[in-house]
């Protein structure tokens, strides 16, 4: 089976939109790869360390507001 790892990315950017907290952080419970792709895509901050949450950057908390909406939300 083939993935498409760019729409396994937009997934994971737009759920970090689900659990982010204090304005930019969000749980970091997803796959490493991925969280590894993002970081080098300048979405987060380098996930690797204790903290079990990770930063999102200016462009990461805009396209993951955007993409959440685009998945998860019902038209009006």
């Amino acid at each position: 089976m083939a993935v498409d790892e760019q729409r396994i990315d937009e997934a994971v950017l737009a759920l970090l939109w689900l659990t982010l907290h204090d304005e930019r952080r969000a749980w970091k419970g997803f796959d490493w790869t991925v969280l590894r792709r993002l970081h080098a895509k300048g979405l987060i901050a380098d996930p690797v360390g204790r903290a079990k949450s990770v930063v999102l950057t200016d462009e990461g908390l805009r396209q993951s507001e955007a993409l959440f909406r685009t998945l998860f939300t019902r038209p009006d």
